[in-house]
This record gives structure tokens, sequence and C-alpha cells, in this order.
């Protein structure tokens, strides 16, 4: 990438979007925002308690990543957000056009473990059934990677950078 964009790290709960994201800032010398804060506190709540998010809830936590987004065009920037669906992802290119996505994928088996293996964070590895069935991975047409999530975080940070480095991104 020749010139700053905004990264929107995606993918699953339990791939590591939280780790990763700040690491991939890092390489490429841009802000990194975690997604989890653009969620309202009745979001979180409702996470926490075990029950997935529905469109509606998901809308005005949609619309404030996408308006970060857009106000760090032309400065670049990695923002996490499982951006599951292609509808959410083109919500997210309405509000900040040029958006490229970092998809990161990886096996269930390892993604639930990891998920176990995390303190402190407000959304339960039951939701992961959910999250797979509601995943609809980039299409040929989407401007974005898939980076797979095995190894360690510096490892995958690595190969996410040079995917975003390469000259179809």
């Amino acid at each position: 990438m020749s010139t700053p964009h905004v990264i929107v790290v995606m993918g699953v709960a339990g791939t590591g979007k939280t780790t990763i994201g700040p690491l991939v800032a890092a390489e490429l010398g841009v802000t990194y925002a975690e997604g989890d804060d653009f969620h309202p506190p009745a979001n979180i709540a409702k996470m926490s308690a075990g029950t997935p998010l529905d469109d509606t809830d998901r809308g005005p936590w949609l619309d404030a990543i996408g308006a970060w987004a857009h106000a760090r065009a032309g400065q670049g920037g990695v923002v996490s957000c499982s951006a599951l669906k292609r509808r959410y992802r083109d919500r997210l290119r309405a509000a900040a056009p040029g958006l490229v996505f970092l998809h990161l994928t990886g096996d269930r088996a390892l993604i639930e473990a990891r998920m176990t293996e995390r303190q402190g964070h407000f959304m339960p590895t039951a939701l992961l059934d959910s999250q797979f069935a509601t995943l609809e991975p980039l299409g040929p047409d989407e401007r974005g990677v898939c980076v797979d999530v095995s190894g360690t975080p510096e490892e995958i940070a690595a190969r996410a950078a040079d995917a975003l480095h390469a000259p179809a991104v």
C-alpha cells in the first residue's frame, strides 16, 4: 500500500483482533482503535449475558467505527471490528470509502482454545458458534486479505503487514 489506508481487522471472536490490530498498526506506523470501545453499554451487557447482537444492536456500533475510519482518511489507521457480514462491511465502506479488510481466519478448535484462555473479555465462548454461522468471508470484489491466526502474535502481524503491502491490496 503506497498511501495510508484504514485497515479493519475482522473475524470471529477469538481470532486475536485486539492483539494483532495494535501490532499491525505499529508495523504500518498508524493509529490503532479498539472496536469493542465503540460498543454502547447495552451491547456489552447483552453479549456478557450470552445473547448475540442483532443487526439493530450493531447499527450504532458500525456507524461509530465508520465515523472513526472516515476521520482517519489520508492518515491511515487500524481498527478492530468483527465485520462478519458483507452488509456490515458495506456500511463501513459507505462511511469510509477505501477501507481495506484484514480477515483473521483459523481453525475453530484453535480459536475456541484461545477464547477459553483469555480473561476479562465480555464475549463468552458459547457465542462462537453464532459467530461462525454469521461469518460471510470477504468476496472477491472486496478489498482485503486473509491471514491465518496460527503462530505467535508477532508472526501473524508480520504476515498481515506483508500481505497488506502486496501490490493487489
